[in-house]
Formats: structure tokens, C-alpha cells, sequence
């Protein structure tokens, strides 16, 4: 199942006579104190740069239309204006952008978020140009990618499971041109073929996410994935339950043998020409296709959202398709490991001593800890089979919502990777916090039978976030940096749109990943 998507072009024809369905500008919520307008009272909206023949067209009174309309300019309000052939578009979007910044156009996440905003809400027009403000200097390529991102992404639907047409549900926007000051430039062109590349991994990521977990157990799932690695060009490796079991993956077995769909791993290979002898990067994402707790089963409220335990394996499948298209200079396999956790006569049980892939083995306390169990493998896999660099992403534990929210991702291992983690989230609007790995909780973490165990003793949740990061470095060679991105609260988005998210599945952390893989690429 494929959502509709939106295609994506530059223009740089004057915005007032753009033959498209809806253009949108930007206002700031204040003008310059003494301003005032005609009638005296003073005018609180200013046009952002991009409007300006938008504005001659309206011979100076729209911002005076737009206050009377009731517009403050707040950051994502949208206020819609019939044109009545001012203009060519017959609709003039309004988005506010908050205050004016003190440099020369807003931050690119507010472009981002204002841009999917917009388009969301113009939905049913066929064709809709966007005038924002992008600035003329070194920042204009970060802005640009950050308006054909939330332009992209703004706009995304899942298609669904209706059987009967929505008469009341506008189709999304069909065609998006952003208006620049040269189409034709080369980097602008690179940034649009970029966004079209990456939006595209983010709403595949989507699509997984919230599909039906009955449609999507760990079979079917590894054959999606599997399908549209290959016709992406990238080498694919699946070990089915048999093949596991010989391979000694205990945990991942151990999680997915409590269920009548048995368990995957997915391996995921893309190796550029002359990449023999430099860094390699390894991608792991968790894949609980259904998360019922397993035996240490989970309240019955809200359980629904499970269906998203697989958003870092949804994430990690996806941004290896980026990576096919976009062809960086490094080496990046991915390890896709693949369960559902169910109680069930074969479940694993609380007292289980597990034997991972490394050899180590863990005393089992709480089989809702399950992510790290098959984590844990995949990760001992990624570092045998060589890597300089590991990045996992998972939907690991609830502590890391308690601690930074929904928006703020947790990242833990190596201090540098996870400042690079950081930084590349911030640029691309998925903040992600370093957070400490300390010795207390690992003591915490001490078995009397094993080698460790899989939660904190007498499941203590002190640090919750922290314990699934301590435990997972278990599995990681010394020779490797590594970061552990827990993506509990940004993976999924159960409220209603705002920005660029839609309800439902995020892309969390795709784009973040993609970065950091460019990064690598280009600076070891």
C-alpha cells in the first residue's frame, strides 16, 4: 500500500503570475514600532521577502485585509484570501512565521514546519506555489531543503483501509513549485532532487508504520523490505527462523518464538565502487512488528499504538533507500531484526537465561524489555561482520518519553558520534540529547547467574533510558563508535498534524541518518 505522493519543482517566474490553483507567502507577526496604518491604528503584520509583488498587486491594503481577517502572523496560523483576479492564483495563503528574526530569513525548521502546514492545508488544489523567504547567502541551500521538506512531507496521507470514498477528504496537494530566484541553478536543483530522495524514505517509513500489524508480521515485513531493497539495486541477506536458530541469534528467538509469525533478520548491503579499505557504517533498527509485552504483558489502553514498535527498523530499511539513490562514497550495511512479542506457550518467561549471538548471556526479568534482546544480536552481527561506525534507532523504552517528551529523541554510546548525532539532528529538525551512561545503573544491571541482566534489578526503572543503552553496549566491539538513538516519543505522533508531521508514524530519525551516512561519507 502506497500513499499518494506530491512531485516538486522550482520556478522563478514573479509569484503574482504563477498559473497555479493556491500561492502562499509568509507574514511576521510584528512591524517595526510607529508603524501605523492609514486608518491609525497600528498595523501588527509584516510581509516576508517573496510577497512583495504579491503586495503591489494588492495595492498595499493586504496586510490590513489580513488583520482585519483576524491573522496575528503566529508561527503555522494559515489564513486563506480570495484573490478575485488580484493576482493569477485564485487563493492567496497567508502562513505566519512569528516574530521577524533578527537575521535574514526565519530559521529553516520554521520554514519547514510553515511549508508543511501550508500544503496540508490546501489540500485539494491541484497545484500550489510556495514564495517564502529564503535567504541569499551561504544559508539559502538549508533553507531551500527545508521548504521542499515540509512541503513534501506536510502534505502526506496515509491511504488507509476504507472501502467507501471520502467525499469530505481532499485529495493532498499534487504538484508543489517553490519560487527561488534562479530554477535553473545547479545546487537548488541538487537540493530538490535531494528532498524529493529523502521525503520519499520518510514517507515510505510512514506507510510501514502505520500499516496494520496483522499486514505487517515479521515474514511479510521482511519481504517488503526485502522487495524494494532489491529493486533499489542494494544486496539483501534474510535468515529465517531456521537460519537463526543455527546461527546461534538467541535473542531474537527468544522474543520471536512466542509467536505463530516467526522471527527475520534482514540484512541490507550497499557497497560503493572503490569503497574496499574505507569507514563503513552499520544501521540497526527494531522491528517489533506487534509489541503485546509478551508474557510481562502490557495494560490493554492504548496497546494499538504497538503497531509502531517497528519504527526504527521501518527507519533504518528506509534510509538505505536514500542511500541507494543518493550514492555516497562509504560503505553502509543495515541489520533489520524482525518479531512479534506474544504470550504464548513457546513465549520467553521472566527467569529465562538467555544466550545472545556474542556468546554473552542474560537473565531475563521483564519480556516487555524485548528490543534489546533482539537489538543485542543484530548489533554482535554488525560488529563480526566489521564496521567503524554503528548507529541504531529503536522505539526502546518509555523512560525516554518521561525524560525529554515526544519531539527530543535520547542518543547514548560513543561521545563524539553521539555529538554528531546532535548536530545532524538539529539541521535537519529531529533533535536528538546525549544522554550519560553511568556505572551505577550497569552495577544495577548485575545478574548472580548471568552475565547480566536485561533490566535493572528488582525492575527498577531509575534511569530507564539508561539501562537500554547500557545494556546494548554489551553487544559493541571496543573498536567501534557506536550511538544508540531511542526514538520512543518522535517516532510516532498521536495527535493531530502539526508542521510537517502528520498523525501517525513520523520518519523519525531518517533524515537524521541520512545526514550522519553524508557526513561520514565526507569527513570519516
Amino acid at each position: 500500500m502506497t500513499s499518494p505522493s506530491t512531485t516538486l519543482s522550482l520556478v522563478d517566474s514573479d509569484p503574482a503570475e504563477l498559473a497555479v490553483d493556491a500561492i502562499v507567502i509568509g507574514v511576521y507577526s510584528q512591524r517595526p514600532e510607529g508603524d501605523a496604518t492609514a486608518d491609525g491604528f497600528a498595523d501588527t503584520l509584516l510581509l516576508a521577502a517573496g510577497a512583495e509583488s504579491i503586495a503591489a498587486a494588492f495595492d498595499g491594503n493586504l496586510t490590513r485585509t489580513l488583520a482585519l481577517l483576524g491573522a496575528t502572523g503566529g508561527a503555522g496560523e494559515v489564513t486563506k484570501v480570495a484573490t478575485l483576479g488580484t493576482v493569477s492564483a485564485p487563493v492567496l495563503a497567508v502562513v505566519g512565521l512569528g516574530s521577524e528574526p533578527s537575521g535574514a530569513a526565519p530559521a529553516p525548521e520554521t520554514l519547514r514546519r510553515v511549508a508543511g502546514t501550508a500544503v496540508r492545508a490546501l489540500a485539494g488544489a491541484g497545484r500550489v506555489a510556495l514564495a517564502l523567504p529564503l535567504p541569499d547567502d551561504a544559508d539559502a541551500p538549508a533553507a531551500l531543503r527545508a521548504v521542499a521538506e515540509g512541503a513534501l512531507l506536510g502534505g502526506y496521507r496515509f491511504a488507509g483501509y476504507k472501502t467507501k470514498p471520502q467525499p469530505t477528504l481532499r485529495p493532498p496537494v499534487a504538484e508543489v513549485q517553490i519560487a527561488v530566484p534562479d530554477a535553473a541553478d545547479a545546487a537548488a536543483q541538487a537540493e530538490i532532487r535531494r528532498a524529493a530522495v529523502v521525503t520519499a524514505a520518510v514517507r515510505l517509513t510512514r506507510d510501514w508504520v502505520n500499516a496494520a500489524p496483522n499486514e505487517l508480521r515479521p515474514p511479510s515485513f521482511a519481504e517488503k523490505v526485502t522487495e524494494a531493497a532489491q529493486a533499489a539495486g542494494l544486496g539483501v541477506e534474510v535468515l529465517d527462523e531456521n537460519a537463526l536458530t543455527e546461527g546461534g541469534y538467541g535473542g531474537i528467538l527468544a522474543v520471536g518464538n512466542g509467536s505463530a509469525a516467526p522471527p527475520r533478520l534482514v540484512k541490507i548491503s550497499y557497497t560503493p565502487a572503490g569503497a574496499e579499505g574505507g569507514k563503513r557504517v552499520a544501521l540497526v533498527g527494531k522491528g517489533i512488528t506487534f509489541d503485546t509485552g509478551g508474557v510481562s504483558i502490557k495494560p490493554a489502553q492504548g496497546m494499538w499504538e504497538m503497531k509502531s514498535d517497528m519504527g526504527g527498523a521501518a527507519a533504518v530499511a528506509a534510509t538505505m533507500l536514500a542511500v541507494a539513490e543518493l550514492k555516497p562514497a562509504v560503505a553502509v550495511h543495515a541489520y533489520v531484526p524482525m518479531a512479534e512479542n506474544m504470550p504464548s506457550g513457546t513465549a520467553y518467561r521472566p527467569g529465562d537465561v538467555v544466550t545472545m549471538y556474542n556468546g554473552k548471556r542474560v537473565e531475563v526479568l521483564n519480556t516487555d524489555a524485548e528490543g534489546r534482546m533482539v537489538l543485542g544480536d543484530a548489533m554482535a552481527r554488525a560488529c563480526e561482520d566489521g564496521c567503524d561506525y554503528l548507529l541504531e534507532t529503536s522505539t526502546l523504552t518509555g523512560g525516554q518519553v518521561v525524560a525529554l517528551g515526544k519531539r527530543i529523541a535520547g542518543v547514548m554510546g560513543s561521545d563524539e558520534l553521539c555529538e554528531r548525532v546532535r548536530v545532524a539532528g538539529d539541521a535537519t529538525g529531529e533533535p536528538a540529547w546525549p544522554m550519560p551512561l553511568p556505572d551505577e545503573i550497569r552495577k544495577g544491571m548485575e545478574s548472580d547467574i548471568a552475565d547480566i541482566l536485561q533490566v535493572q534489578a528488582g525492575m527498577d526503572r531509575s534511569g530507564h533510558m539508561l539501562q537500554g543503552g547500557i545494556f546494548l553496549r554489551e553487544f559493541v566491539t571496543d573498536d567501534v563508535a557506536w550511538a544508540h538513538i531511542d526514538i520512543a516519543g518522535p517516532s510516532y505522533h498521536s495527535g493531530e498534524a502539526t508542521g510537517y508531521w502528520t498523525k501517525g508514524g513520523t520518519g523519525v530519525p531518517v533524515r537524521t541518518l541520512v545526514a550522519l551516512i553524508e557526513d561520514i561519507a565526507a569527513n570519516g
